[in-house]
């Protein structure tokens, strides 16, 4: 218990507590923003733009072709304010370019990713604007966080969040499921331009020249984001595939609304490892500290599980019932994707981190990629045979197995990493 206390206190020396509060209050908005929709709107046309967001979602990684990904570890590295907003620019630069290229790829090929829900087609087609606000929103955090500004990168989820928040129940009041989506695609980028006119980075060239800018560089968020999108897909896919074989809007809406909370509650360990990460970073080559770290780390989220599981297993129907009576026929669904969510906690969000620490996003994404496929294919068997409570099952399955491999991998690639020190 004693080195759990300072593996906390470390974390609140470190502005944790900021992000910590921030990242609460971001998801607590986020949960009311949702129920608002759900209350608002009808179940059928908010299911068809819950089935296009999630299309985009996991899109949204790519945004930028994951330019951000590369700042937020190279940026780690370097040592001046001068040099990491000039890798800040020129990243944003490049990423702006290839966000707009995803949004055109996007339109050209809606009706293809609609084909079998068409009422959802418009609805891709806004959502797509999404990949440059939330790549504006996202990379201008990372550069808040590199800086050590982690007070305003706190900040920037709170404000996010009040905007959102506030504009999906105005906006969905007013103009319905449109305004709903309006909602989605404008917070990031209003929150965006509210924190850059806070930020002095100029979008221009300059003659400061990073070694680091190679190859490498490149390559890294090229990986890094297939590894998100994939992961992201791994979420998404659920919903994809639900809409895909049961063809019911209804039944989507009952899936997400389910799987809300299970999958807010990954928060908890992405609010150390946002924390952590530049930190960890500065100190992979040193071993000690990656064992403790990682003893602590699971050690606090064991205690953390088990407390979770607890209040979902013995209160699960009291709690979905904040969504309506007929979320209670869900109980098993509900348990079963906190089951899944205790695998991240305790494997995937950790050593999926620390395999990004040393360099190996192309492993992530070899993980997500074999997840994902395992996922589809156990999605098509349990899906017809027991409808949504499949995906959830699936979903279950699929976390705890990407997580079991990314420690294996971490484990094996890290040795290779330090002895070429």
């Amino acid at each position: 218990m004693k080195q759990i206390k300072y593996f906390i206190n470390g974390f609140f020396q470190r502005s944790g507590s900021y992000i910590f509060i921030a990242t609460l209050i971001s998801r607590l908005f986020s949960f009311i923003g949702s129920w608002i929709a759900l209350m608002l709107l009808p179940e059928k046309e908010l299911g068809l733009a819950i089935f296009a967001f999630n299309i985009i979602s996991f899109l949204i990684p790519l945004g930028g072709l994951g330019t951000q990904q590369s700042l937020l570890r190279y940026g780690s590295f370097l040592h001046t304010n001068i040099e990491k907003k000039y890798l800040y620019n020129i990243t944003l630069k490049k990423g702006i370019k290839w966000s707009i290229y995803l949004i055109l790829f996007v339109v050209i090929f809606s009706p293809i990713f609609t084909f079998k829900l068409n009422d959802a087609f418009l609805y891709l087609i806004l959502f797509s604007i999404s990949i440059l606000s939330y790549f504006l929103f996202e990379i201008l955090k990372i550069n808040y966080r590199i800086t050590g500004n982690n007070k305003t990168f706190a900040m920037m989820d709170i404000v996010f969040s009040s905007i959102q928040i506030l504009s999906i129940l105005l906006l969905s009041y007013y103009f319905g499921v449109y305004g709903y989506v309006f909602a989605i695609v404008l917070s990031p980028l209003v929150t965006f331009f509210i924190f850059k006119s806070k930020d002095n980075a100029v979008i221009s060239e300059e003659t400061l020249k990073l070694k680091i800018i190679n190859k490498d560089f490149w390559k890294y968020g090229f990986f890094a984001s297939l590894a998100n999108v994939a992961t992201q897909l791994l979420f998404a896919i659920d919903i994809i595939l639900i809409g895909y074989l049961l063809i019911d809007p209804q039944l989507i809406t009952h899936y997400k609304y389910t799987s809300i909370i299970p999958f807010s509650l990954l928060i908890l360990p992405n609010i150390f490892i946002t924390t952590d990460f530049v930190t960890i970073t500065e100190n992979v080559d040193n071993p000690i500290y990656i064992k403790n770290y990682i003893k602590n780390f699971t050690l606090l989220f064991s205690f953390i599980s088990i407390f979770i599981f607890g209040v979902i297993f013995f209160f699960g129907n009291y709690i979905l019932r904040i969504f309506g009576d007929i979320y209670t026929s869900y109980y098993s669904l509900f348990v079963i994707l906190t089951i899944g969510v205790i695998g991240i906690f305790l494997l995937r969000s950790l050593y999926g981190n620390l395999l990004s620490s040393i360099g190996k996003a192309r492993i992530n994404y070899w993980i997500a990629i074999s997840s994902l496929a395992l996922n589809i294919i156990l999605n098509y068997f349990f899906i017809p045979k027991y409808g949504i409570l499949g995906a959830g099952i699936t979903s279950a399955i699929i976390m705890w197995f990407s997580g079991i491999l990314s420690l294996i991998l971490f484990v094996y690639y890290y040795k290779r990493y330090l002895e070429g020190i």
